[in-house]
């Protein structure tokens, strides 16, 4: 039967592989590579060099395919991810149908970890449970971006006994803070914490974590916002894309 892996990469140091995802990249035949377009070229060219770097056995193919872009005309986030889902899910489905043979094993690395923020364990259920192609697959964990942000800024995420909720910018409100003495942040686009602005708190913000070109700022959230911002809009501007995430730490003192 045709297997696929799921293998986390790390949040962009291929450093931050695992030996679990060492081994199994060595048993891989084919890798699937989804293409975002000119400006993340990065992130196709980190995969290229994992593969260089890590596999023995030099006669895997790599086979690329463009990643379908989310309808913009679809005004309801849940339906328009859940639409962009779909197209993607039809499209690993024809990967998997086309390039591998019965016996073969194929593989997408994934961006951190798959469990976290990211919808390949999501599209690769879909595809299983509508059942027209037989394979089984299997999961292999990766350093998520949150990891690498607390290592870079060498602090925990937690307090002794202290909660952490992790959400994204869409969800961010004072409201929410009260949850939990510290709230990751992920998938923010517009600079969320802006919105909370008001409150005490400490930001540890990170770009790029793991590459080359990382970034990383702290403060004082009412003090460090609009560096962050600047900075943040100078990054994307320069590389075309920008990836970050971010801790909220409420001061008690």
């Amino acid at each position: 039967m045709r297997k696929l892996y799921l293998i986390g990469i790390g949040a962009g140091n291929p450093d931050h592989l695992t030996i679990q995802a060492i081994k199994a990249l060595n048993k891989v035949d084919v890798f699937f590579f989804m293409d975002k377009g000119e400006a993340k070229q990065d992130l196709i060219a980190l995969r290229r060099e994992i593969c260089e770097r890590f596999i023995e056995n030099t006669t895997y193919r790599i086979v690329e395919a463009a990643d379908p872009v989310r309808d913009p005309s679809i005004a309801d986030y849940t339906t328009r991810v859940e639409t962009w889902h779909t197209q993607r899910a039809l499209i690993y489905e024809q990967l998997i149908t086309s390039e591998l043979t019965k016996t073969q094993t194929g593989a997408f690395l994934v961006w951190g970890d798959p469990s976290l923020y990211d919808s390949t364990l999501r599209i690769i259920d879909q595809i299983t449970s509508r059942a027209n192609i037989p394979f089984e697959f299997e999961v292999i964990p990766g350093i998520t971006s949150i990891q690498a942000l607390a290592a870079s800024h060498k602090i925990t995420l937690n307090g002794i006994g202290e909660s952490v909720l992790i959400t994204t910018g869409r969800h961010l409100s004072p409201t929410l803070l009260d949850t939990a003495e510290n709230t990751i942040v992920m998938l923010d686009g517009q600079c969320s914490f802006n919105k909370v602005i008001d409150e005490p708190l400490d930001i540890f913000w990170g770009a790029y974590l793991g590459m080359e070109q990382e970034t990383v700022a702290s403060g004082n959230l009412e003090e460090t916002a609009s560096r962050i911002e600047t900075l943040r809009s100078e990054l994307k501007e320069k590389n075309g894309w920008v990836m970050d995430a971010y801790l909220l730490r409420r001061r008690t003192r």
